[in-house]
């Protein structure tokens, strides 16, 4: 066996033992935790814009706003972003060698999957450093940010297809969302205890509801990044606090918009569900 192989044998067996050792679990717990807490402060700053005030954005990056404002924000940012970084080493260990009990098939989506997610909470992670470091804009700049991406991306050949494309895969995140939620597959998400009586019950609720909520919520995002597609005007295109705001504004908006934050809320105590009752 030459050094390349054993190399990269040693590296696969300490993947392996990394991947089932406790400081991951430890990890992906103080994550879990981290992730629900910005979900009820989306929730929170989602109702806020229900009742009538837009002063926040009701978004990952408006609710990690919305914790820098208290006191001690500052060290609370750091925590909620160290929090998302343990969160993608997490995922990002499942990734690369996670998942070694399901078929190979299976196993490779769980894979993908897995890595995807490291990615999203490595980078609502740098967020969090920015917001913390006081180097973020404002509130309204994530806004600024996705317009700003998907005119670089409609200028682009066939840039209008491009801008459709992206607005199809995040509907078909929420529509996934929305799927797990009725056939109930979230609930793997949680060890056998934490499926079991009345306490289990109420956690298959909050994830029932959450991952509804959130899959509508792409769902409207989704169908944004179409509508810019179609008109050729990036400004109609947007993330979650755009989304909720077209909802807003909708027939029976407040207490439309009023259900998805509650549904979000319900998604953030799914976390610490999770995080209590954590399987892999």
């Amino acid at each position: 066996m030459s050094v390349t192989d054993r190399a990269g044998q040693t590296a696969r067996q300490l993947g392996r033992e990394a991947d089932q050792s406790d400081w991951v679990d430890r990890a992906g717990r103080i994550g879990l935790v981290t992730y629900g807490v910005m979900h009820l402060l989306i929730a929170w700053l989602a109702l806020q814009l229900a009742f009538g005030d837009r002063s926040e954005s009701a978004s990952a990056q408006g609710a990690l706003h919305e914790l820098a404002s208290q006191p001690f924000g500052d060290v609370l940012v750091w925590a909620v972003a160290i929090g998302l970084f343990l969160l993608a080493l997490w995922q990002g260990i499942e990734a690369l060698f996670g998942h070694r009990d399901l078929p190979g098939g299976k196993r490779a989506r769980k894979r993908l999957a897995s890595g995807a997610k490291a990615v999203v909470y490595a980078a609502l992670g740098v967020t969090g450093l920015k917001i913390a470091a006081g180097s973020s804009s404002g509130s309204s700049s994530s806004e600024k940010e996705t317009d700003s991406w998907t005119a670089r991306l409609m200028d682009l050949p066939a840039g209008q297809v491009l801008v459709g494309a992206v607005g199809l895969v995040i509907v078909g995140i929420g529509g996934y969302f929305v799927f797990r939620a009725w056939t109930e597959k979230y609930a793997e998400e949680l060890s056998a205890e934490g499926r079991s009586g009345k306490a289990g019950t109420a956690y298959l609720w909050f994830g029932k509801i959450g991952y509804t909520a959130k899959g509508i919520a792409f769902g409207i995002v989704g169908a944004l990044f179409g509508y810019a597609a179609l008109t050729h005007d990036p400004h109609k295109s947007g993330g979650l606090d755009q989304a909720l705001t077209e909802l807003l504004d909708q027939p029976f908006g407040p207490y439309l918009l009023t259900a998805v934050a509650a549904g979000i809320g319900c998604y953030g105590l799914f976390c610490f569900a999770r995080a209590r009752h954590i399987s892999r």
